[in-house]
């Protein structure tokens, strides 16, 4: 088992080394492409506008997580439940420094008056969900509607029509429908259908996040340097932040249910599952098929399975069981810390890969050991800051990659980042280089909670 996954890290590495990158490294070049390279040495994910987009992409897809998992929990009556509904209304309150960075505190007291208010209509709505109460079902898509109204007149007038009221009216209002409808199918016990509009939705919010980074910036581009929020490097990095914390979301969401035994554990397992089909249409478009699966097969068995098997040892407090899966996982995260060195030619060391990969496991491992203890408090804090942390990762692999190949992410080029909407990623690009792009997406997704029992088998 150790040498087929070798061999596949091995595989996946020359297949990373991008078509072309020799050619600027030759002697005798032109002026034209000395000017090409001196553009290209230019070329980051770190700009002041895209760091405005990663902390969009960040606080609106956590405020979607978090008011999912508010109203499941408030509905499943989980003993977590308080500590969520906290968690949501801390996020508007997060967003506050955001909003006022850009527009001062007089606009960040608009905004976050607004969303703070408008958290609360979830709680509404479930209760009228779960009373069969068909007038304050109504009551509550009144309020929301109200809730789209007022943040879409707020945004036309922050961004001085930059972001249309129109337009916001359309976002605002499919977002609420999302949370609705994952709801309404966990309600109704159709939990396939949860998870599926789940990460739909969840996909969304980063549109939302695009849009409204390109709009501030749009409006005042000396507060951001002239630089931009939708250049490849910047899609780049926020294509990472979503695959990275989807994972996140989707690791909490299905242990936390297999260790309660909850009638959505196999929905859940399901949607990490699609999460796996996203990632291997993307291998396929590197090295074909039989690649593909045998990545399925090492990422499966030594992922997925393994995670099933942490709930297991949880629930039947087997300890023996826990430590060969964290043994497993242990040696599957090292592997994958080498991977991404040798990927990206230690643009990313191999270190610090696997560095970033531990510290990502740690949260993973304390939030679902602080929630089997009954440290709620401490379980939901810390699945913020593992949510949080992603964001981190997904920049320095996206510098990464960008410092390996700058030629690939100069705007005016060809190709494009790959599609992530409806719930991941399509496997309809059409050249290495967006394949590439989106191996490291995977790369950074399978990651997710390899060795997420770490400290407990210190």
């Amino acid at each position: 088992m150790k040498h087929t996954k070798k061999f596949a890290a091995s595989a996946m590495a020359a297949a990373l080394v991008l078509p072309g990158t020799a050619a600027f490294a030759s002697g005798g070049a032109s002026d034209d492409t000395m000017m090409h390279e001196d553009k290209a040495k230019n070329v980051t994910v770190k700009t002041k506008a895209a760091d405005l987009r990663a902390t969009l992409d960040q606080l609106l897809s956590e405020h979607f997580v978090l008011a999912v998992m508010d109203m499941k929990k408030q509905y499943d009556g989980s003993k977590d439940a308080e500590y969520y509904e906290a968690a949501l209304k801390q996020n508007a309150l997060d967003m506050t420094p955001a909003i006022a960075s850009v527009y001062g505190d007089e606009g960040a007291k608009q905004f976050e008056k607004i969303f703070v208010d408008h958290n609360k209509y979830t709680t509404d709505l479930v209760k009228a969900v779960k009373a069969d109460d068909q007038e304050g079902i109504n009551a509550s898509k009144a309020e929301t509607e109200e809730f789209v109204q007022d943040l879409s007149t707020f945004l036309d007038a922050a961004t001085e029509g930059e972001l249309p009221k129109e337009t916001a009216e359309e976002v605002l209002r499919t977002h609420e429908a999302d949370v609705y409808k994952t709801f309404q199918q966990y309600a109704a016990g159709d939990y396939e259908g949860s998870y599926n509009t789940f990460r739909e939705g969840y996909s969304r919010m980063y549109d939302i996040s695009k849009a409204l980074s390109v709009a501030i910036t749009t409006q005042m581009p000396e507060k951001f340097d002239n630089s931009k929020a939708d250049t490849k490097a910047a899609d780049l990095r926020s294509t990472l932040n979503s695959l990275a914390a989807e994972h996140v979301a989707l690791a909490n969401l299905s242990m936390t249910a297999g260790v309660d035994q909850a009638k959505d554990y196999d929905a859940a397992n399901w949607a990490e599952d699609m999460h796996t089909a996203d990632f291997k249409a993307a291998i396929k478009s590197i090295y074909g098929e039989a690649g593909a699966d045998q990545f399925e097969q090492a990422w499966t068995k030594n992922h997925i399975e393994a995670q099933a098997n942490l709930v297991t040892a949880a629930i039947n407090d087997d300890k023996k069981m826990m430590t060969d899966a964290q043994d497993m996982l242990k040696m599957f995260s090292n592997d994958f810390g080498a991977f991404l060195g040798a990927a990206t030619e230690e643009n990313l060391p191999t270190k610090a890969a696997q560095e970033a990969v531990a510290g990502h496991e740690t949260y993973v491992q304390d939030t679902f050991m602080q929630y089997t203890e009954g440290d709620y408090k401490g379980s939901v804090d810390t699945f913020r800051e593992s949510y949080a942390y992603m964001y981190g990762v997904g920049e320095n692999l996206g510098n990464a990659i960008v410092m390996q190949s700058p030629e690939k992410f100069m705007d005016g080029t060809p190709g494009s980042m790959p599609n992530t909407g409806n719930g991941g990623m399509s496997d309809t690009s059409n050249n290495a280089t967006t394949g590439a792009l989106a191996l490291f997406g995977l790369a950074l997704g399978a990651a997710g909670i390899v060795i997420a029992r770490k400290r407990q088998n210190a």
